[in-house]
């Protein structure tokens, strides 16, 4: 199973071309799970009415920048 994460396209593009120093991060915490089983999203995180609709739109115009 196979689930999109990473940056958007916009964050992309801005770090890609920014200034390869080093700067302060402050108001921002990412972070991930990484595990060998499968997780799947229960019917209530998927029904919650904070979910963000339509997620992988933030991907479109995303440039291939890596060829496998």
């Amino acid at each position: 199973m196979m689930s999109a994460h990473g940056p958007d396209h916009e964050t992309f593009e801005r770090a890609s071309a920014a200034e390869l120093a080093p700067h302060r991060l402050d108001d921002g915490l990412a972070f991930m799970f990484e595990t060998r089983w499968p997780v799947t999203a229960t019917r209530q995180a998927l029904e919650a009415d904070h979910l963000q609709g339509r997620y992988d739109d933030v991907w479109q115009g995303l440039e291939r920048h890596f060829r496998p």
